[in-house]
Protein backbone atom coordinates (compact mmCIF):
# COMPACT_ATOMS: atom_id res chain seq x y z
CA UNK A 1 0.00 0.00 0.00
CA UNK A 2 3.03 2.26 1.15
CA UNK A 3 4.18 1.61 -2.45
CA UNK A 4 1.02 2.65 -4.18
CA UNK A 5 0.72 5.76 -2.58
CA UNK A 6 4.40 6.65 -3.25
CA UNK A 7 3.65 5.98 -6.86
CA UNK A 8 0.01 7.59 -6.77
CA UNK A 9 1.57 10.83 -5.10
CA UNK A 10 4.77 10.50 -8.30
CA UNK A 11 2.33 10.42 -10.59
CA UNK A 12 -0.22 13.30 -9.37
CA UNK A 13 2.71 15.34 -8.86
CA UNK A 14 4.75 14.92 -12.55
CA UNK A 15 0.69 15.75 -13.67
CA UNK A 16 1.00 19.36 -11.41
CA UNK A 17 4.47 19.68 -12.64
CA UNK A 18 3.03 18.91 -16.83
CA UNK A 19 -0.07 21.42 -15.88
CA UNK A 20 2.94 23.88 -14.98
CA UNK A 21 4.43 23.68 -17.50
CA UNK A 22 1.79 23.95 -20.51
CA UNK A 23 1.04 27.30 -18.38
CA UNK A 24 3.78 28.92 -18.62
CA UNK A 25 4.18 28.55 -22.72
CA UNK A 26 3.91 32.28 -23.93
CA UNK A 27 0.96 33.56 -25.81
CA UNK A 28 2.64 34.80 -28.86
CA UNK A 29 -0.86 36.14 -30.11
CA UNK A 30 -1.75 37.89 -27.33
CA UNK A 31 0.19 41.94 -28.15
CA UNK A 32 -0.96 44.84 -29.54
CA UNK A 33 -0.61 43.78 -33.34
CA UNK A 34 -2.31 40.10 -33.15
CA UNK A 35 -5.10 41.80 -30.84
CA UNK A 36 -5.24 44.41 -33.69
CA UNK A 37 -5.11 41.62 -36.63
CA UNK A 38 -8.05 39.84 -34.99
CA UNK A 39 -9.80 43.03 -34.61
CA UNK A 40 -9.63 43.66 -37.97
CA UNK A 41 -10.64 40.76 -39.19
CA UNK A 42 -13.77 40.43 -37.25
CA UNK A 43 -14.44 43.77 -38.26
CA UNK A 44 -13.53 44.83 -42.63
CA UNK A 45 -15.05 47.47 -42.99
CA UNK A 46 -12.84 49.27 -40.03
CA UNK A 47 -10.22 50.16 -42.34
CA UNK A 48 -12.05 51.41 -45.39
CA UNK A 49 -13.78 53.72 -42.99
CA UNK A 50 -10.97 55.24 -41.31
CA UNK A 51 -9.34 56.27 -44.65
CA UNK A 52 -12.44 57.71 -45.80
CA UNK A 53 -12.38 59.63 -42.18
CA UNK A 54 -8.70 60.90 -42.92
CA UNK A 55 -9.18 61.42 -46.50
CA UNK A 56 -12.49 63.85 -45.81
CA UNK A 57 -10.21 65.52 -43.16
CA UNK A 58 -7.59 66.04 -45.19
CA UNK A 59 -8.90 67.99 -48.31
CA UNK A 60 -11.32 69.55 -45.63
CA UNK A 61 -8.09 71.03 -44.29
CA UNK A 62 -6.48 71.79 -47.67
CA UNK A 63 -10.01 73.19 -49.24
CA UNK A 64 -11.89 74.48 -46.12
CA UNK A 65 -15.44 75.53 -46.58
CA UNK A 66 -15.36 74.92 -50.71
CA UNK A 67 -14.61 71.37 -49.67
CA UNK A 68 -16.71 70.90 -46.18
CA UNK A 69 -20.10 72.14 -47.18
CA UNK A 70 -23.72 70.44 -47.37
CA UNK A 71 -23.67 70.67 -51.52
CA UNK A 72 -20.06 69.24 -52.00
CA UNK A 73 -20.39 66.58 -49.17
CA UNK A 74 -23.86 65.22 -50.91
CA UNK A 75 -22.64 65.71 -54.37
CA UNK A 76 -19.89 62.76 -53.44
CA UNK A 77 -23.18 60.68 -52.89
CA UNK A 78 -24.94 62.08 -56.23
CA UNK A 79 -21.65 61.02 -58.05
CA UNK A 80 -21.26 57.07 -56.70
CA UNK A 81 -24.83 56.19 -56.37
CA UNK A 82 -24.44 54.22 -59.50
CA UNK A 83 -20.99 52.40 -58.88
CA UNK A 84 -22.22 52.25 -55.09
CA UNK A 85 -25.30 49.95 -56.34
CA UNK A 86 -23.34 47.73 -58.49
CA UNK A 87 -20.44 47.42 -55.75
CA UNK A 88 -23.06 46.23 -53.49
CA UNK A 89 -24.26 43.36 -56.05
CA UNK A 90 -20.39 43.14 -56.63
CA UNK A 91 -19.84 42.19 -53.53
CA UNK A 92 -22.58 39.61 -53.38
CA UNK A 93 -20.52 37.73 -55.86
CA UNK A 94 -16.84 38.11 -54.46
CA UNK A 95 -17.86 37.44 -51.28
CA UNK A 96 -18.82 33.59 -52.80
CA UNK A 97 -15.06 33.79 -53.91
CA UNK A 98 -16.22 34.66 -57.18
CA UNK A 99 -16.23 37.64 -59.60
CA UNK A 100 -18.35 39.26 -62.22
CA UNK A 101 -17.14 40.95 -65.06
CA UNK A 102 -20.57 41.94 -66.25
CA UNK A 103 -22.19 44.09 -63.71
CA UNK A 104 -21.97 46.86 -66.25
CA UNK A 105 -22.94 45.43 -68.95
CA UNK A 106 -26.37 44.23 -67.47
CA UNK A 107 -26.87 47.39 -65.61
CA UNK A 108 -27.22 49.17 -69.64
CA UNK A 109 -29.06 46.72 -71.10
CA UNK A 110 -31.59 46.24 -68.67
CA UNK A 111 -32.24 50.28 -69.05
CA UNK A 112 -32.03 50.07 -72.23
CA UNK A 113 -35.04 47.61 -72.10
CA UNK A 114 -37.10 49.75 -70.07
CA UNK A 115 -35.79 52.48 -72.62
CA UNK A 116 -37.37 50.70 -75.57
CA UNK A 117 -39.81 48.67 -74.49
CA UNK A 118 -41.28 52.33 -73.10
CA UNK A 119 -40.73 54.08 -76.65
CA UNK A 120 -40.69 51.62 -79.59
CA UNK A 121 -43.51 49.38 -78.60
CA UNK A 122 -45.47 51.66 -76.14
CA UNK A 123 -45.81 49.16 -73.21
CA UNK A 124 -46.44 50.89 -70.05
CA UNK A 125 -43.41 52.35 -68.32
CA UNK A 126 -44.34 50.48 -65.24
CA UNK A 127 -44.24 47.19 -66.68
CA UNK A 128 -41.35 48.41 -68.87
CA UNK A 129 -39.36 48.90 -65.93
CA UNK A 130 -40.37 45.21 -64.41
CA UNK A 131 -39.09 44.14 -68.00
CA UNK A 132 -35.35 45.53 -67.48
CA UNK A 133 -35.73 44.25 -64.09
CA UNK A 134 -36.31 40.53 -65.00
CA UNK A 135 -33.91 40.88 -67.88
CA UNK A 136 -31.35 41.76 -65.45
CA UNK A 137 -32.52 39.18 -62.82
CA UNK A 138 -32.16 36.59 -66.39
CA UNK A 139 -28.80 37.29 -67.25
CA UNK A 140 -27.60 36.73 -63.42
CA UNK A 141 -29.06 33.45 -63.60
CA UNK A 142 -27.36 31.99 -66.60
CA UNK A 143 -24.38 33.54 -64.66
CA UNK A 144 -25.23 31.45 -62.02
CA UNK A 145 -26.16 28.61 -63.59
CA UNK A 146 -23.44 27.97 -65.51
CA UNK A 147 -21.08 28.60 -62.05
CA UNK A 148 -22.71 26.64 -60.08
CA UNK A 149 -24.19 23.59 -62.20
CA UNK A 150 -21.56 23.44 -65.17
CA UNK A 151 -18.65 24.38 -62.62
CA UNK A 152 -17.70 27.35 -65.16
CA UNK A 153 -14.85 29.59 -63.70
CA UNK A 154 -16.85 32.91 -62.50
CA UNK A 155 -14.01 34.91 -64.05
CA UNK A 156 -14.80 33.22 -67.55
CA UNK A 157 -18.45 33.10 -67.41
CA UNK A 158 -18.90 36.73 -66.63
CA UNK A 159 -16.40 37.49 -69.48
CA UNK A 160 -17.69 35.79 -71.43
CA UNK A 161 -21.10 36.91 -70.37
CA UNK A 162 -19.54 40.50 -70.24
CA UNK A 163 -19.58 40.67 -74.53
CA UNK A 164 -22.51 38.65 -75.26
CA UNK A 165 -24.69 41.29 -73.11
CA UNK A 166 -22.64 44.42 -74.73
CA UNK A 167 -23.00 42.80 -78.28
CA UNK A 168 -26.96 42.39 -77.72
CA UNK A 169 -27.15 45.78 -75.91
CA UNK A 170 -25.75 47.30 -79.67
CA UNK A 171 -27.58 44.81 -81.74
CA UNK A 172 -31.07 45.90 -79.71
CA UNK A 173 -30.95 49.29 -79.51
CA UNK A 174 -29.01 49.83 -82.92
CA UNK A 175 -26.77 52.64 -80.78
CA UNK A 176 -30.01 55.03 -80.38
CA UNK A 177 -30.28 57.03 -77.63
CA UNK A 178 -33.24 58.31 -76.07
CA UNK A 179 -32.65 61.57 -74.87
CA UNK A 180 -33.66 63.02 -72.01
CA UNK A 181 -36.50 65.51 -72.99
CA UNK A 182 -38.57 62.55 -74.74
CA UNK A 183 -38.26 60.90 -71.62
CA UNK A 184 -39.50 63.86 -69.24
CA UNK A 185 -42.31 64.35 -71.30
CA UNK A 186 -43.33 61.15 -71.80
CA UNK A 187 -41.89 58.77 -69.55
CA UNK A 188 -40.59 60.77 -66.08
CA UNK A 189 -41.31 57.40 -63.72
CA UNK A 190 -38.02 55.67 -65.91
CA UNK A 191 -36.03 59.24 -64.63
CA UNK A 192 -37.22 58.57 -60.54
CA UNK A 193 -34.05 58.07 -58.94
CA UNK A 194 -32.71 61.39 -60.03
CA UNK A 195 -35.47 63.46 -58.62
CA UNK A 196 -33.71 65.80 -55.86
CA UNK A 197 -34.95 67.06 -52.69
CA UNK A 198 -33.43 69.39 -50.34
CA UNK A 199 -32.38 69.03 -46.35
CA UNK A 200 -30.90 71.76 -44.65
CA UNK A 201 -28.74 72.78 -48.13
CA UNK A 202 -27.41 69.33 -48.93
CA UNK A 203 -29.21 68.24 -52.18
CA UNK A 204 -29.92 64.35 -52.04
CA UNK A 205 -31.38 62.24 -54.68
CA UNK A 206 -33.84 59.10 -54.70
CA UNK A 207 -30.77 57.10 -56.10
CA UNK A 208 -29.03 58.21 -52.95
CA UNK A 209 -31.35 56.91 -50.66
CA UNK A 210 -31.96 54.27 -52.69
CA UNK A 211 -27.76 52.92 -52.56
CA UNK A 212 -28.30 53.99 -48.90
CA UNK A 213 -31.05 51.14 -48.34
CA UNK A 214 -29.84 48.46 -50.35
CA UNK A 215 -26.44 48.28 -48.44
CA UNK A 216 -28.10 48.50 -45.31
CA UNK A 217 -30.98 45.88 -46.15
CA UNK A 218 -28.16 43.40 -47.63
CA UNK A 219 -25.85 44.20 -44.48
CA UNK A 220 -28.72 43.27 -42.10
CA UNK A 221 -29.57 40.09 -44.44
CA UNK A 222 -25.59 38.95 -44.89
CA UNK A 223 -25.25 39.32 -40.98
CA UNK A 224 -28.63 37.60 -39.35
CA UNK A 225 -29.85 35.42 -41.89
CA UNK A 226 -28.96 31.57 -42.65
CA UNK A 227 -28.96 32.88 -46.21
CA UNK A 228 -26.31 35.25 -45.49
CA UNK A 229 -24.60 33.20 -43.52
CA UNK A 230 -24.68 30.51 -46.21
CA UNK A 231 -23.54 32.96 -48.82
CA UNK A 232 -20.21 33.65 -46.06
CA UNK A 233 -19.66 29.91 -45.31
CA UNK A 234 -19.84 28.58 -49.66
CA UNK A 235 -17.07 32.07 -50.16
CA UNK A 236 -14.98 30.47 -46.92
CA UNK A 237 -15.04 26.59 -48.41
CA UNK A 238 -17.20 25.45 -50.88
CA UNK A 239 -16.61 21.86 -49.82
CA UNK A 240 -16.72 22.27 -46.39
CA UNK A 241 -20.37 24.25 -46.22
CA UNK A 242 -21.70 20.94 -48.71
CA UNK A 243 -20.44 18.88 -45.88
CA UNK A 244 -22.63 20.61 -43.61
CA UNK A 245 -25.78 20.56 -45.24
CA UNK A 246 -25.65 24.18 -46.88
CA UNK A 247 -26.76 23.42 -50.88
CA UNK A 248 -24.08 25.92 -52.59
CA UNK A 249 -25.33 25.99 -55.94
CA UNK A 250 -28.72 26.87 -54.86
CA UNK A 251 -26.99 29.99 -52.84
CA UNK A 252 -24.86 30.52 -55.68
CA UNK A 253 -27.64 30.98 -58.27
CA UNK A 254 -29.66 32.83 -55.93
CA UNK A 255 -26.58 35.33 -54.99
CA UNK A 256 -26.07 36.18 -59.02
CA UNK A 257 -29.79 36.28 -59.52
CA UNK A 258 -29.74 39.34 -56.82
CA UNK A 259 -26.66 40.52 -58.36
CA UNK A 260 -28.27 40.51 -61.90
CA UNK A 261 -31.45 42.04 -60.25
CA UNK A 262 -29.45 44.98 -58.03
CA UNK A 263 -27.79 45.58 -61.65
CA UNK A 264 -31.15 46.29 -63.24
CA UNK A 265 -31.64 48.68 -60.06
CA UNK A 266 -28.44 50.29 -61.08
CA UNK A 267 -29.57 50.76 -64.80
CA UNK A 268 -32.88 52.04 -63.50
CA UNK A 269 -30.83 54.77 -61.42
CA UNK A 270 -28.65 55.00 -64.33
CA UNK A 271 -31.69 56.64 -66.38
CA UNK A 272 -32.42 59.02 -63.23
CA UNK A 273 -28.30 60.28 -62.97
CA UNK A 274 -28.04 60.94 -66.96
CA UNK A 275 -31.40 61.80 -67.60
CA UNK A 276 -31.30 59.57 -71.04
CA UNK A 277 -31.25 55.94 -72.28
CA UNK A 278 -27.61 55.58 -73.76
CA UNK A 279 -26.29 51.93 -75.06
CA UNK A 280 -22.80 53.47 -74.03
CA UNK A 281 -23.30 54.81 -70.98
CA UNK A 282 -21.63 53.10 -67.67
CA UNK A 283 -19.05 50.94 -69.90
CA UNK A 284 -16.39 51.33 -66.79
CA UNK A 285 -18.27 50.30 -63.92
CA UNK A 286 -17.66 46.79 -63.44
CA UNK A 287 -13.94 47.77 -63.26
CA UNK A 288 -15.29 50.63 -60.68
CA UNK A 289 -17.34 48.33 -58.74
CA UNK A 290 -14.43 45.94 -58.24
CA UNK A 291 -12.46 48.89 -57.38
CA UNK A 292 -14.73 50.20 -54.76
CA UNK A 293 -14.84 46.06 -53.28
CA UNK A 294 -11.11 45.93 -53.55
CA UNK A 295 -10.80 49.08 -51.41
CA UNK A 296 -13.78 47.95 -48.92
CA UNK A 297 -11.84 45.24 -47.32
CA UNK A 298 -14.05 42.45 -48.67
CA UNK A 299 -11.30 40.09 -49.52
CA UNK A 300 -10.98 38.23 -52.85
CA UNK A 301 -10.76 34.98 -51.81
CA UNK A 302 -14.16 34.88 -50.91
CA UNK A 303 -15.70 34.37 -46.87
CA UNK A 304 -14.93 37.91 -45.39
CA UNK A 305 -15.88 41.52 -45.92
CA UNK A 306 -18.83 43.47 -45.05
CA UNK A 307 -20.97 45.24 -48.08
CA UNK A 308 -20.80 48.20 -45.81
CA UNK A 309 -16.87 48.24 -46.80
CA UNK A 310 -17.98 48.43 -50.40
CA UNK A 311 -19.80 51.27 -50.13
CA UNK A 312 -17.29 53.02 -48.13
CA UNK A 313 -14.61 52.02 -50.99
CA UNK A 314 -16.96 53.81 -53.46
CA UNK A 315 -16.83 56.60 -51.30
CA UNK A 316 -13.33 56.85 -50.76
CA UNK A 317 -12.92 57.18 -54.95
CA UNK A 318 -15.94 60.06 -54.39
CA UNK A 319 -13.95 61.95 -51.97
CA UNK A 320 -10.93 61.60 -53.90
CA UNK A 321 -12.06 62.63 -57.45
CA UNK A 322 -13.57 65.56 -56.01
CA UNK A 323 -10.98 66.82 -53.89
CA UNK A 324 -8.54 66.86 -56.25
CA UNK A 325 -10.62 68.33 -58.91
CA UNK A 326 -11.25 71.26 -56.65
CA UNK A 327 -7.52 71.54 -56.02
CA UNK A 328 -6.77 71.70 -59.82
CA UNK A 329 -4.94 68.39 -59.60
CA UNK A 330 -4.62 66.61 -63.40
CA UNK A 331 -6.90 63.67 -63.48
CA UNK A 332 -4.45 61.28 -63.16
CA UNK A 333 -3.15 61.92 -60.04
CA UNK A 334 -6.79 60.19 -59.12
CA UNK A 335 -5.78 57.06 -60.97
CA UNK A 336 -2.17 56.97 -59.86
CA UNK A 337 -3.66 57.72 -56.03
CA UNK A 338 -6.29 55.02 -56.06
CA UNK A 339 -3.77 52.15 -57.71
CA UNK A 340 -2.13 52.52 -54.63
CA UNK A 341 -5.06 52.40 -52.30
CA UNK A 342 -5.95 49.14 -54.20
CA UNK A 343 -2.77 47.87 -53.82
CA UNK A 344 -2.85 48.98 -50.22
CA UNK A 345 -6.08 47.29 -49.89
CA UNK A 346 -5.27 43.71 -51.15
CA UNK A 347 -1.84 43.89 -48.63
CA UNK A 348 -4.06 45.02 -45.88
CA UNK A 349 -5.99 41.84 -46.35
CA UNK A 350 -3.06 39.58 -46.68
CA UNK A 351 -1.78 41.01 -43.53
CA UNK A 352 -5.38 40.62 -41.65
CA UNK A 353 -5.89 36.75 -43.31
CA UNK A 354 -2.85 35.78 -41.62
CA UNK A 355 -5.10 35.89 -38.05
CA UNK A 356 -6.94 32.83 -38.85
CA UNK A 357 -3.18 30.96 -40.07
Amino acid sequence: MAKTDLKRQDGESALAGASESVAEFEDHRSGFVPRLQHALHMNPSIVPLIVLMLSILLFGALLGSKFFSPFALTLILQQVQIVGIVAAAQSLIILTAGIDLSVGAIMVISSVVMGQFTFRYGIPVPISILSGLLCGMFFGFINGLLVSRVKLPPFIVTLGMWQIVLAANFLYSANETIRAQDIEAHAPLLQLFGAKFNIGGAVFTVGVVFMVALVLVLAYALRHTAWGRHVYAVGDDKAAAELSGVKTNRVLISVYMLSGLICAFAGWALIGRIGSVSPTAGQLTNIESITAVVIGGISLFGGRGSVLGALFGALIVGVFTLGLRLLGADAQWTYLLIGVLIIGAVAVDQWIRKVSV
